[in-house]
């Protein structure tokens, strides 16, 4: 919970797990040679071990939060190492600890809640979390010698830390972040939590068996399989002439492919970073270059191995003759995919990759994953590069949603994000002056597409003076009278606030005078690529003056000014695009400590700035940020995250479902992309008739995808995105994108419901196949479908050209065709109709959907007649939530909502009596019942029948819907 908007750093929780460790409060329950010391708290117990051959030296705390919530923390006996400070755990959090109980046995100390026990098992000190019921959730497996190492960097002293646990079988494993692999489900998959362009890191795990786990660490993190990765050497390699050893590398004048500039053999291909490219062969030009590495690969192993690509410009990876990817990715902003290769041991399979750099700087490497062996296949592990112990939470809950519940609770609500945000955003990189700016807001009204937000990208400040969040005068001469005029037309302005600021900018003296910038890449020199080229660095937010400083920067020069919203690019911090990790972490200085202990956090504290800083200028207007990089808790800071600088490509489309679902089942509710893809292929800049007709193609599938989304917005490079540069009026692309829009508008009663119980409920928005179907096996590595809130399962089409698509129908549940009303039943798979103009959409039996009216924007007129699709099959709730809008009323309780229930026995709807009450509420509205069921098929593109109307003003309704 915020309260009054404003947030302290410091976990009040952190003086108790201090107490735990130096001394007991109360007298200790139990002490026996060849045992732990135990003592209990007021709010939970300590243990000590020292000299016992069955465990390391440790001192284990455990903190019951509230009945379904367990604060655990292990460290070396002794430690001297300083406890990292908590910013991810609100201090507003207010403990509802009920009665719990200690119990004692010959083996195990138990710690017992009314939902939940926590179990030790004294000789090892191994943690066993069981539910009411006594069943086994999840459990530690022993910490050895391996768990606390021993570090230090920049002159902090820590542990790299390491914590297995045990899983089930046929448990579904979600979250931690954005993660560009495809991957839905990580059980048995590795994953680096690290802030990176186009990969997110949040330390939170989601579970099937309804529990979650909120890693409570803020360095660079591995999770799941956290074996390091092989390099290509690892494998047994043959050139293509069978000489073991290396691949045959060649590399080609592209131009000239008959040109070989060089052929070598190469025995890894990792050139990840800048400092990798020196290592190319000198007498090739890579910007020119066609490169082929040829050969064979052998493994000692047997079994499912993994093979991890990281890559740009454009890659063909073939394996035993067969296409295995086909991608492209823009030389500077490389991107990743795995291959999973099932291998015997000894045996040899062909591989080809053929590699176009497209660019003078381009990235690519191959590492690769052995089996996992049986011993570990039922592991889940966590590997931190800096902390001062073992340090998570332990969340259950009765399902997926109570367990998001948890975590908010520790680290905050998310609030509901102002009602234009959930209408369309149009933006493009980037419009260069004020004029191309408002022709943009003029042609969409005059076209009569409905849109509320227009977004400024990047440098229109002069070039010089990055950082100064400076309009410059030449291009926007009045900034103040075109954002007045956007606001007169409807349209609210979001703006890109970088956190770099130049060296030539002309506030540079003031945050360096203040000590306020990371200076190291100053003193290093390095430039970035704008013009001739400019020193830079960023500010840092860990600092709180630097904090103050930056609003009070963006407020004068921007807020001031109109500004509705921010868009915070590079936060992740990208100081400077394509260093390694080690010289990312050294060219940042955190005031609150080293970066290897806080790296993952800069994203968190660099929206904290921003929101409270508005919050305290004016408490009315809610705030809303957009942010490339995101962290644990950021969601109470107002922050939603897009998904980078991905390609315009069919592959990282179908790559941003998994990405996107994972991010929002890591608690964290309001995500999107750049619908249309950012980076283009250069054949889409003056396309042939059939490139053009891909280029629109592909918008026209993306833009049905993002209007299912907590937020749809389209970005990108050249080409420019609005729909009608896309497309003429009357294509199929122009009138299924604007269809999109449209009904995007028309679901915003149900949109924005769900945003309210996001904030009243801890519900998700965008959620995986697994949150409503966790038992159905066949629902838990699907990747490229996904569930709108509890109605609408979205099924977008990720391959050009096709008219049908695959899918499957979870079972528990019957479906209608959202178009036509026909209904499937769950457990299937169907291959479903997908004509150009058209996604697979179905509505879930048992469910209900309220559609408004057709609006231009969100605000232009009350819902005063909602038509209430109701999917009958199974009984259904549906809570529809308003309030005013625009300000923070609702967190004193100014809202309304309305409960509908269907009961399918009786074909009945009960309409409830209003709760809540709010300045501007209707006091009488109609409500239109469409009732779809089997035998009466009805689909929003057929002439549906209206089943009753009713008159409504805040009583409660009983409508028979069928005798």
């Amino acid at each position: 919970m915020i309260i009054f908007g404003r947030l302290l750093t410091i976990d009040l929780r952190l003086s108790l797990v201090a107490v735990l460790f130096v001394g007991a409060v109360m007298p200790t329950m139990a002490f026996q040679s060849g045992q732990p010391t135990i003592t209990r708290h007021e709010s939970g117990i300590s243990l000590a071990y020292q000299g016992m051959a069955t465990a390391v030296d440790q001192e284990l705390a455990l903190d019951v939060i509230t009945d379904r919530i367990i604060h655990v923390v292990a460290r070396p006996l002794g430690s001297t190492v300083r406890p990292s400070a908590s910013l991810v755990i609100v201090d507003s959090l207010h403990r509802t600890v009920g009665p719990w109980q200690l119990e004692e046995t010959a083996e195990h100390v138990l710690l017992k809640t009314t939902a939940l026990t926590a179990q030790v098992t004294k000789a090892t000190g191994v943690v066993t979390f069981l539910d009411k019921q006594g069943q086994p959730l999840l459990a530690e497996r022993q910490r050895d010698a391996t768990t606390f190492a021993e570090a230090a960097y920049d002159g902090d002293a820590f542990y790299r830390v390491r914590q297995h646990f045990t899983v089930s079988d046929g448990e579904g494993l979600y979250g931690l972040g954005q993660h560009q692999n495809g991957v839905m489900n990580y059980r048995g998959r590795q994953v680096t939590l690290l802030q990176y362009n186009t990969m997110i890191g949040v330390p939170f795990l989601l579970s099937t068996n309804q529990y979650g786990i909120l890693w409570h660490n803020y360095s660079i993190t591995k999770a799941g399989d956290i074996r390091p990765l092989l390099p290509l050497s690892a494998f047994r390699l043959y050139s293509k002439e069978g000489q073991p050893g290396w691949l045959t590398a060649t590399y080609r004048d592209k131009d000239h492919p008959g040109t070989v500039w060089a052929s070598r053999p190469e025995s890894d291909i990792a050139y990840l970073y800048l400092d990798d490219q020196s290592r190319f062969p000198d007498s090739v030009d890579l910007a020119r270059s066609q490169v082929t590495y040829e050969g064979e690969l052998e493994s000692p192993y047997s079994g499912l191995h993994r093979l991890h690509f990281n890559y740009s410009g454009y890659v063909k990876v073939w394996i035993d003759g067969q296409l295995q990817e086909d991608r492209w990715r823009e030389s500077w902003n490389a991107g990743s995919f795995e291959i999973p290769l099932d291998m015997q041991a000894g045996e040899r399979h062909a591989i080809r990759l053929e590699w176009l750099p497209d660019g003078g700087q381009s990235y690519l490497g191959i590492q690769w994953q052995r089996p996992i062996p049986a011993s570990d296949q039922a592991l889940f592990s966590f590997d931190s590069e800096a902390g001062a112990g073992v340090d998570y939470y332990f969340v259950a809950g009765d399902d997926m949603d109570a367990v998001i519940g948890g975590y908010r609770h520790l680290t905050g609500r998310a609030p509901i994000m102002p009602r234009w945000a959930f209408g369309y955003w149009q933006s493009r990189e980037r419009y260069k002056t004020q004029q191309e700016l408002e022709e943009v807001a003029r042609e969409f009204r005059r076209r009569r597409i409905p849109i509320d937000n227009l977004v400024q990208d990047w440098s229109y400040w002069p070039e010089h003076d990055w950082g100064s969040h400076t309009f410059d005068s030449a291009r926007f001469p009045d900034p103040e009278g075109m954002i007045k005029r956007l606001h007169g037309q409807h349209f609210r302005l979001m703006i890109s606030v970088w956190p770099k600021i130049n060296e030539a900018s002309s506030v540079y003296p003031h945050f360096r005078d203040n000590g306020w910038l990371y200076m190291r890449n100053i003193y290093d020199g390095r430039r970035d690529w704008i013009g001739k080229g400019y020193t830079s660095t960023f500010y840092d937010p860990f600092n709180a003056g630097a904090r103050q400083g930056f609003w009070t920067l963006l407020d004068k020069q921007l807020y001031q000014k109109g500004v509705d919203a921010w868009w915070m690019d590079a936060s992740e911090p990208d100081i400077h695009s394509n260093l390694n990790i080690d010289e990312r972490k050294s060219v940042m200085q955190p005031a609150i400590g080293s970066s290897a202990r806080y790296y993952n956090a800069f994203p968190l504290e660099n929206a904290r700035g921003i929101y409270e800083g508005q919050r305290h200028t004016d408490p009315e207007n809610r705030v809303f940020i957009l942010t490339r990089s995101f962290f644990a808790g950021q969601q109470r800071y107002a922050a939603a995250a897009w998904s980078g600088d991905i390609s315009a490509r069919w592959h990282d489309m179908k790559d941003q479902i998994a990405a996107g679902v994972n991010f929002s089942m890591s608690g964290t509710p309001y995500w999107t992309m750049d619908a249309g893809g950012f980076l283009v292929e250069r054949r889409f800049h003056q396309p042939n008739a059939d490139d053009l007709e891909a280029w629109r193609e592909l918008n026209a599938r993306w833009y049905q995808y993002g209007a299912f989304l907590p937020l749809f917005r389209a970005h990108g490079q050249f080409p420019y995105r609005e729909p009608f540069h896309i497309a003429p009026d009357g294509h199929p692309a122009y009138s299924s994108m604007r269809y999109y829009i449209e009904l995007r508008y028309r679901l915003l009663p149900y949109t924005y419901s769900l945003a309210g119980n996001t904030y009243l409920h801890h519900d998700t928005m965008l959620r995986g196949l697994a949150m409503d179907f966790p038992r159905d096996t066949r629902a838990l590595d699907i990747n490229d479908q996904f569930l709108f809130g509890p109605s609408l399962l979205v099924s977008p089409v990720t391959q050009p050209g096709a008219t049908s698509r695959p899918l499957y129908l979870p079972q528990g549940a019957g479906w209608y065709d959202f178009y036509s009303g026909e209904y499937h039943r769950g457990g299937q798979m169907l291959e479903a109709a997908a004509p150009y103009e058209r996604l697979p959409l179905f509505a879930k039996a048992g469910s209900m959907v309220p559609i408004g009216p057709a609006v231009q924007y969100t605000d232009e007129k009350p819902a005063d007649e909602i038509t209430l699709w109701v999917y009958g099959g199974a009984d259904a709730t549906f809570t529809l939530y308003e309030d005013e809008g625009t300000n923070y009323n609702y967190e004193q309780g100014k809202f309304s909502t309305i409960t509908f229930t269907y009961y399918d026995s009786t074909k009945t709807l009960h309409i409830g009596s209003r709760k809540g009450t709010f300045e501007g509420m209707l006091a009488r509205r109609k409500f239109h019942v469409v009732y779809v069921h089997p035998d009466a098929p009805q689909g929003v593109a057929t002439t549906f029948r209206i089943t009753k109307t009713a008159t409504y003003t805040g009583k409660e309704e009983r409508i028979i819907l069928s005798k």
